[in-house]
């Protein structure tokens, strides 16, 4: 459950999804904003809260965000042409120049069989994004027309080079016997991939035989 710790000068900002921080030196002020409906839409449409809250230094202070999961916070630096995609609620915490916005997969059935959905994270502007990766994070750097195939659900980040598309499990009994569902991720190159081995959805799964039912 790793936590990322930030020291701020004096006038300096972190952007931070709600809840997200967990302890900070008493000079640092916090302020709730929206920045627009078009904005807040998207960022409730890309699995985060429609506020966010802007923390300031009033001189040099400390905040530290903390994650929701068990895995990795990874620090991604964002520029022009830098830009970075995400799964859905992985964003963390921001300096104030990252631009967090709603990404739409263009491709339909990628959008509704390739397990992070048809919405993801699109993270853009300049300055440095901390995002949530869950459980163990294996980077791969895809060549032009490298493929790799993947499970629903294990793909944390991508650079926006890389086409994601769906491909059908081959043959019937794999697909109801196989435990692997009927369709796969297809990741085309270039550019670089973040894969994660606990998506949420399977913590959920293998938590949910030991939860009590009244």
């Amino acid at each position: 459950m790793p936590v990322v710790i930030c020291q701020l000068t004096g006038g300096e900002t972190m952007i931070t999804e709600k809840g997200a921080m967990a302890w900070m030196s008493p000079n640092v002020k916090m302020e709730t904003m929206g920045g627009g409906l078009g904005k807040m839409f998207g960022r409730a449409f890309s699995g985060e809260a429609m506020f966010q809250n802007r923390y300031t230094a009033e001189g040099d202070g400390m905040i530290a965000f903390a994650s929701s999961m068990p895995g990795e916070i990874r620090a991604f630096e964002i520029a022009p042409g830098r830009e970075m995609i995400c799964q859905k609620s992985a964003f963390l915490a921001s300096t104030s120049g990252v631009e967090l916005s709603v990404f739409f997969n263009k491709k339909v059935g990628a959008g509704f069989f390739g397990g992070e959905g048809f919405i993801m994270q699109r993270l853009s502007g300049q300055g440095v994004a901390f995002v949530e990766l869950d459980g163990y994070i294996k980077e791969y750097d895809l060549q032009p027309g490298q493929k790799i195939v993947i499970d629903t659900g294990y793909l944390a980040a991508m650079e926006p080079t890389v086409q994601i598309d769906i491909q059908t499990v081959p043959g019937l009994k794999n697909k109801l016997f196989g435990g692997e569902g009927f369709f796969n991720t297809l990741l085309t190159g270039p550019g670089k991939i973040w894969l994660q081995s606990m998506p949420v959805s399977s913590l959920a799964g293998s938590l949910l035989p030991f939860i009590p039912r009244s």
